[in-house]
């Protein structure tokens, strides 16, 4: 049977972390990467029952995320689902991404939500995202942004060696797992938008993605001509 860990990172998110650990411990452990959080969100991981990792300043998703695939991979962990505090991913959906891995063993699963239940801001902004993304990676991608995911022991040390501070490390995780040719799954989750607090600023994460857009698009076309030379 392989072993699970449930990766949390979190940043300012003492409303939601301990409902969302709570309901996660019910399928597997939980560790909480409490991101230079200024409000209790350690202490209420902790207090429903999370191992938590203080990590400050605050340095980002993606670093917290690496300091949670460190601690899984050194606790022996087969595969980790990774879920953000805030409220917008179902504990309760974790099942179906432990199946998918059981059945096929899939390295990276990401949640792929319906575009058509986000709010209009959100919809018209990921749609976009999703149809460059797929060009520069050259192949259709659901939904390049969810951070509902599943990861592999090979793939958390695929992209421990990542620059990538902030939600581009998700980004970037995709090209990694497609480029080092190991195999991408899919899952649908629900599209939930309540009362969660979005720490993306907008023109800032515009550029990023811009940025991890054309630098994926070089990447796979490096990889597209080593493959075509003979010898490469």
């Amino acid at each position: 049977m392989p072993v699970y860990l449930a990766v949390i990172p979190g940043y300012n998110e003492e409303a939601h972390v301990g409902a969302t650990v709570t309901r996660a411990r019910a399928y597997v452990p939980v560790l909480v990467v409490d991101d230079g959080s200024r409000d209790e969100t350690a202490a209420r991981a902790e207090a429903a029952g999370a191992a938590v990792i203080r990590q400050a300043p605050n340095q980002g998703k993606g670093a917290a995320l690496r300091a949670g695939f460190r601690h899984a991979l050194d606790e022996g962990a087969d595969a980790i689902v990774m879920l953000d505090a805030d409220g917008q991913h179902d504990p309760d959906e974790i099942p179906a991404f432990l199946a998918a891995y059981e059945a096929t063993r899939p390295d990276l699963i990401i949640g792929a939500r319906r575009y058509q239940e986000m709010p209009l801001v959100r919809r018209l902004s990921n749609t976009l995202g999703r149809w460059l993304f797929s060009w520069a990676l050259g192949q259709p991608v659901p939904d390049n942004q969810s951070g509902y995911r599943l990861l592999s022991r090979r793939m958390m040390e695929a992209v421990l060696d990542s620059a990538e501070q902030g939600f581009e490390f998700e980004v970037e995780m995709i090209t990694v797992c497609v480029l080092r040719g190991y195999t991408l799954g899919w899952v649908p989750i629900k599209t939930i938008y309540a009362d969660e607090r979005s720490h993306i600023r907008p023109l800032h994460h515009a550029r990023q993605f811009a940025r991890i857009v054309l630098q994926t698009r070089r990447r796979v076309q490096t990889a597209r001509k080593q493959q075509s030379t003979p010898g490469g």
